[in-house]
């Protein structure tokens, strides 16, 4: 979910593997309305506005609430080259 959320590539150095049902909630800021979200989009009891929001960005929640921290890094990554496209031939 992090890439999705972060628009960049996200590199899991926890070393816990598996998954886990977690809820985080941060706070998104939408024109003058501050909307705390755990991150999922629908349904009407995952969002909530106004006086419950606490102004805590998806990194200050996921230290605080989780105990993990992202950090902005360089480093390589795996991407796919396309130099070439051709149709396939009719046999």
């Amino acid at each position: 979910m992090l890439p999705t959320l972060m628009d960049r590539p996200v590199t899991d150095k926890t070393g816990i593997a598996g998954y886990f049902s977690i809820d985080l909630r941060w706070t998104i800021r939408t024109g003058s309305e501050m909307e705390v979200t755990d991150g999922r989009e629908t349904g009407p009891d995952r969002k909530e506005v106004g006086p419950a929001a606490q102004g805590l960005t998806i990194f200050a929640a996921l230290e605080q609430q989780l105990g993990l921290k992202l950090e902005a890094k360089r480093g390589p990554i795996e991407i796919l080259v396309i130099d070439h496209v051709e149709r396939p031939s009719e046999n």
